[in-house]
């Protein structure tokens, strides 16, 4: 959704066994930043949460829904007209009835959000 919608392209992507790294770059001049916030621009952490979803897709081959959140941290804004590159780190373990994830998302200065949640494989 928020890759198809021009709100990041992918500059790299690897998956194997269990875990997959990606880098981001997010497009400073995305329409959602016209309202979140004009003048200082901030990834909304709605976002964030998109973000490792479409990644476990993709590291997946298949749709997912989250059907649980343990823990989500939202540790440091990311100001994409200050630092645009952003790195995603989506562990998984796929078990009998769900997919457990823990995941990251880091730049260069800071870790920006953490998770750990569950997500069915529809």
């Amino acid at each position: 959704m928020l890759l198809e919608n021009n709100f990041y392209t992918i500059e790299s992507f690897a998956n194997e066994e269990g875990i997959a790294k990606a880098t981001i770059a997010i497009n400073a001049s995305h329409k959602i930043f016209e309202g979140h916030f004009p003048g200082a621009p901030v990834v909304p952490g709605v976002c964030m949460m998109q973000i490792i979803k479409e990644f476990l897709e993709k590291a997946l081959a298949g749709e997912t829904r989250l059907s649980k959140a343990d823990h989500l941290k939202f540790l440091a804004i990311i100001n994409p007209a200050e630092n645009n590159i952003a790195n995603i780190e989506v562990k998984y373990k796929i078990n009998e009835s769900d997919i457990d994830v823990t995941a990251a998302i880091t730049n260069s200065t800071a870790t920006n959000f953490k998770m750990k949640a569950q997500f069915i494989l529809l």
